[in-house]
């Protein structure tokens, strides 16, 4: 008791961070280890933070949409994926294949025929004989997967082209640029912590 008495004492009296504040440079890098920014002007900063509050903000909501949908659809993160992709097919009039479907996730031919029974058995989709190729099958959502899909979480993603609607072409080609910029920053090279069997 003594000693966690000691440990409350010992604690910063600031208040914690709440909702977007947590996306603060200021509050996530305090004292500059991840990000140099002694360089900057403060008004840059603070800029910059608030750009990083908005990103938080926009991944929030979309957390909370999947979250959602896959309540609603009673599927997971993959299943959602493998329906948008069936769906996509569809649209373009393109023969699905588990080969594809496969490619498209990134798993394997073992993952993929799991995913498809288990589709299958839910009444999502319908594997059928490919229209030109006797040794593949082809797979198509159904009618009242496909639906079921466009009406909730489809239809609450397609706002976000509103939202890019609103923006000038120039506007457009900053927010592009930048997105561009961002994902190449983020992604996995080689680091050893990212690779298959490493951990803290």
């Amino acid at each position: 008791m003594k000693l966690l008495e000691g440990y409350h004492r010992g604690m910063s009296s600031e208040a914690a961070p709440s909702g977007e504040e947590i996306y603060d440079v200021d509050v996530s890098d305090p004292h500059g280890e991840l990000v140099d920014r002694s360089a900057m002007a403060a008004a840059d900063v603070v800029q910059v933070s608030a750009l990083m509050k908005a990103l938080g903000g926009l991944r929030d909501a979309e957390d909370r949409l999947s979250e959602a949908s896959l309540r609603y659809m009673r599927l997971n993160h993959t299943d959602m994926r493998a329906l948008h992709f069936l769906i996509a097919c569809a649209n373009r009039n393109a023969v699905a294949t588990p080969g594809a479907l496969a490619a498209h996730l990134g798993i394997s031919t073992a993952s993929t025929t799991k995913l498809l029974d288990r589709l299958e058995r839910g009444g999502h989709i319908v594997r059928s004989r490919h229209p030109t190729d006797r040794r593949a099958l082809a797979i198509s959502i159904t009618p009242e997967t496909r639906r079921a899909a466009l009406d909730t979480v489809g239809r609450q993603h397609a706002k976000r082209f509103h939202a890019a609607a609103r923006l000038s072409p120039e506007e457009r080609d900053v927010v592009i640029r930048f997105l561009v910029d961002m994902a190449q920053e983020i992604a996995l090279a080689d680091e050893p912590w990212a690779q298959d069997g490493a951990h803290g």
